[in-house]
């Protein structure tokens, strides 16, 4: 059976872990960007605390996928549980170093200038320099995702949903019946999923960066209200 015969005849099965593994990935992340920002705005002003936040999402960033699959299982057992609390964990570094690095380089001067026309803190951060530190932001986001999509793959190790069912059962068969059949689709699905992904990433870029279509309308607005 050729590698398409193999797409066709099982293309159900494929397509539905697909859309699992798109929206795990696209949950997880979604959580640790919203983590990850967070924890860069509550320390981007206090060196010690930035660095100690960096440090520490690197240090389980160290930690090896099945390393740290494995040690969620006593605790979180199989499934879904440990695939998406290690995919956050893994992805919470690029946002939180990537949020921290932006938002301290944004010019003093733009932040000063904000304060003097009367702007709270509040909303120097939210109106200033969010948006300023906000593709820098969205890098680290990407690269999260990227990241997301190995990590997710490699859930399957402890029974997560997606693609790396495929991956996992065609090693698992090496040397069987369509087992190279089964790992090229996972392989081959991931990345597709990666190239959608970030060409999704880069056309949020386009539209929300400062000088971008969907920035200027918000800015209009907040200037009319």
């Amino acid at each position: 059976m050729t590698l398409w015969e193999y797409v066709e005849d099982r293309w159900d099965l494929i397509l539905f872990e697909t859309a699992q593994h798109a929206s795990m990935v696209a949950q997880c992340v979604l959580v640790a960007a919203v983590l990850g920002v967070l924890i860069g705005v509550a320390t981007y002003r206090r060196p010690r605390l930035a660095s100690l936040a960096t440090a520490s999402s690197g240090v389980l960033f160290t930690v090896p996928s099945l390393a740290m699959l494995g040690l969620l299982i006593p605790a979180l057992g199989l499934g879904v549980a440990p695939s998406v609390t290690a995919i956050v964990l893994y992805a919470l570094l690029p946002i939180i170093r990537n949020t921290v690095v932006g938002l301290q380089g944004v010019d003093q001067l733009v932040v000063d200038a904000a304060r003097g026309i009367g702007m709270s803190r509040g909303r120097s951060l939210t109106r200033i320099e969010l948006p300023l530190a906000w593709p820098v932001i969205l890098t680290g986001i990407r690269v999260s995702t990227q990241l997301a999509m190995g990590i997710g793959a490699v859930a399957a190790y402890v029974s997560g949903p997606g693609l790396g069912e495929q991956i996992f059962s065609g090693l698992a068969r090496l040397g069987g019946a369509n087992a190279v059949n089964s790992t090229l689709t996972g392989t081959i699905g991931v990345a597709i999923l990666a190239l959608l992904f970030d060409g999704c990433f880069v056309l949020l870029g386009k539209l929300t960066a400062p000088e971008g279509p969907l920035s200027r309308r918000l800015t209009t607005g907040g200037v009319r209200g």
